[in-house]
């Protein structure tokens, strides 16, 4: 009945809301549970998400803590802070008791720290508590802020017929059992074990004679973006986290790594556009204001940079020359677009560990394929000029100055966040506004220079 319950698309409609609203409303408490007994926990939170906080906390305390602990976990994070500010330290521990470790210290690290210590007093399991504690310590933007305790481990001593008889135990606090651990006397890692070799394996063989050796991992240091590359790289559904001493102290699942790719991706994209910090649609506009003004003020800079640049060039507009004063957002536009093209290729090579050779091929190379591009837009843009003005000479120096400034704003396109991602700079900040109004600013110049030289004024 659950696999056919997840198989249905689940759609929130008004009448739905309506319904649950009216539900509350009438505090029909058994309609309402067996209503809801209908969706998944994913589907619940979603329809949490468009419930004011009263019927929110209403619906929590309603349904039961297996069920409600899910649902903590799917809702908004501004909708969920709320809702946890709204339950009693004990209540929050009776959720966490339902979620894994790696969950529960998640839900536990978004209280303050008061608050964290009074949930954790009120864990009646120690052993998760000494877990869930544990894990709170790691940074969490590291292996060990993401990983799990649950997992199945053996050790290399056992036979097959001990093995299978204390793994039954272990796998009912493992959601989904990926791979078998195994570890020597000292807890050190040593390889995992293939289900399929012990269920097939001889009751009276050794579990070291089953272990295969080769078992990739990660350091409980590590960043998260690391992990997410390595299991990326090895199509991995797990991956075993190790101290400095290979001790095996948890593992991370493939559903964790999907939230931090969603979640890098959603602040490279921020980046690139503009923002700083992470935001919301449905953010206060104050908010708003505060990740969008400095890139906005950098837009601004670069404006007035262009202005006194053009001031500087004021005599090139009289006579015949004035022509170039038309085509100067074009010479900007192409600048920022061609240097918003290479750094996001460059971006997105470096996130996938894409980009190999030097940084001198690199830009040799962005150098021949801008000047090939540029080209083929200056030949174009000459024939318009020459035909709309019948100036060859003016129709020439604009044409070359776009050949110039392509090439320029590719090589700093390229140049950027190879400098930012050899400092340790996040190079998804050279994206968007920051390249866009550097290489306009540039383009300008090198657009004013080259026509003046040409041009003879």
């Amino acid at each position: 009945m659950e696999e056919e319950k997840e198989n249905i698309q689940f759609e929130l409609t008004d009448a739905l809301l309506e319904q649950v609203e009216l539900l509350i409303e009438e505090q029909n408490d058994k309609e309402l549970k067996k209503l809801l007994d209908e969706f998944h926990y994913a589907d619940i939170a979603e329809i949490l998400d468009e419930l004011n906080l009263e019927q929110a906390i209403y619906v929590i305390k309603l349904l039961d803590s297996e069920t409600t602990s899910d649902i903590l976990m799917e809702l908004d994070e501004d909708n969920r802070e709320k809702v946890l500010k709204n339950l009693s330290a004990k209540e929050i521990a009776e959720e966490v008791e339902e979620l894994d470790t790696d969950d529960a210290a998640d839900i536990i690290a978004e209280l303050s720290e008061e608050r964290q210590q009074a949930v954790i007093d009120q864990i009646e399991d120690e052993e998760h508590k000494a877990e869930i504690t544990e894990l709170l310590t790691y940074d969490e933007d590291t292996a060990g802020g993401l990983m799990a305790k649950e997992l199945v481990k053996v050790y290399e001593t056992w036979t097959v017929a001990g093995c299978m008889r204390r793994i039954r135990g272990q796998a009912k606090e493992v959601t989904r059992v990926h791979s078998i651990y195994v570890v020597n006397k000292e807890e050190k890692l040593i390889g995992r074990l293939s289900l399929k070799d012990l269920i097939v394996a001889k009751s009276e063989q050794k579990i070291s004679d089953l272990v295969k050796v080769n078992v990739d991992s990660v350091n409980v240091n590590d960043d998260v973006e690391a992990v997410a590359k390595v299991m990326a790289k090895y199509d991995l559904e797990a991956i075993p986290v190790v101290d400095e001493n290979q001790i095996l102290l948890g593992r991370i699942t493939i559903d964790d790594i999907v939230d931090v790719l969603k979640e890098e991706a959603d602040k490279d994209y921020q980046m690139a556009a503009g923002l700083t910090g992470d935001v919301e649609a449905d953010d206060t506009i104050l908010e708003l204001t505060r990740a969008r003004l400095p890139w906005l003020f950098l837009g601004l800079v670069g404006g007035i940079g262009a202005f006194l640049i053009m001031e500087g060039f004021e005599g090139l507009f009289t006579g015949k020359a004035v022509v170039l004063f038309f085509f100067t957002p074009l010479i900007a536009a192409m600048a920022g677009n061609v240097g918003v093209q290479s750094s996001a290729i460059i971006v997105q090579g470096l996130a996938n560990d894409d980009v190999r050779g030097s940084v001198n091929s690199r830009l040799i190379k962005e150098m021949l394929l801008a000047a090939l591009n540029g080209f083929i837009l200056a030949l174009f843009l000459f024939l318009f000029v020459w035909a709309f003005k019948g100036e060859i000479i003016t129709a020439l120096a604009i044409s070359v100055s776009l050949v110039a400034v392509i090439i320029v704003a590719g090589l700093i396109g390229t140049f950027v966040p190879l400098f930012l991602n050899k400092r340790g700079i996040d190079p998804a900040i050279a994206t968007g506004p920051f390249i866009t109004t550097s290489n306009d600013i540039l383009g300008i110049l090198l657009y004013f220079w080259i026509a003046k030289m040409i041009l003879g004024i």
